[in-house]
């Protein structure tokens, strides 16, 4: 199996109790999204940020990719998700066992093919994650979710209703299978942004990862 890592940012209070982990999207690596950490850390000063490089170099000749992507099949999605779930799972356990950390204090966020593989990791991990953000994405394999969800972490879903990669409707798609799965999910639709993360919903990804961090602090506080 494939090991992967990437660039990381410690926490700025210099004690680690929480970790996010950035899975960024298809032809790009770890270091386009651990941009976002130094926008969260008032928020989340005690979280370690670790954003891997995705475990197959890109198709397109750059970048690096969690799998490949010919077209937006639906069975090929499916069967990209299922080959890359290994890898970042074990990427998972390690990154919080390296912190003596639990389930409750792990976010996943990501970005276009990054929140395809938070979404379909994330909701199939036998102990709940914190949170999942996911920014200009799509959920793979919604018709499956029912019969194999393990966790019912809190979801937020932000994307630009300009998005020329993946339309806006996608979002709309993956709220729906969410809710009927009983997975509690908020979404915000940026208008006239493209496939990118705007001001906006950087703002609303700190604040929804701090919210739920603290949430998850509590429920274990009172033996949750």
């Amino acid at each position: 199996m494939a090991t992967i890592s990437g660039p990381a940012l410690a926490a700025a209070s210099g004690v680690t109790r929480q970790l996010v982990i950035l899975c960024h999207g298809y032809g790009a690596d770890g270091n386009d999204l651990i941009g976002l950490a130094p926008h969260w850390q008032d928020l989340l000063p005690d979280a370690d940020f670790i954003s891997p490089n995705a475990p197959e170099r890109c198709d397109a000749g750059f970048g690096y990719q969690w799998f490949g992507i010919s077209r937006l099949d639906p069975a090929e999605l499916m069967r990209g998700v299922d080959a890359a779930t290994p890898v970042l799972n074990t990427f998972i356990d390690e990154e919080l066992q390296k912190r003596g950390l639990d389930e409750r204090s792990l976010a996943l966020v990501g970005f276009s093919q990054g929140t395809m593989m938070s979404l379909h990791v994330g909701l199939r991990r036998a102990v709940q994650p914190a949170a999942i953000v996911g920014y200009s994405g799509a959920m793979v394999g919604g018709e499956r979710l029912g019969a194999e969800l393990k966790a019912r972490p809190p979801v937020l879903l932000v994307h630009g209703d300009s998005d020329e990669m993946l339309p806006v409707s996608r979002m709309h798609d993956a709220v729906k299978a969410l809710e009927a799965a009983q997975v509690p999910v908020q979404w915000h639709v940026s208008p006239g942004l493209g496939h990118g993360i705007d001001g906006t919903g950087l703002a609303l990804g700190g604040r929804f990862l701090a919210e739920h961090f603290s949430r998850a602090v509590s429920a274990t506080a009172a033996g949750e």
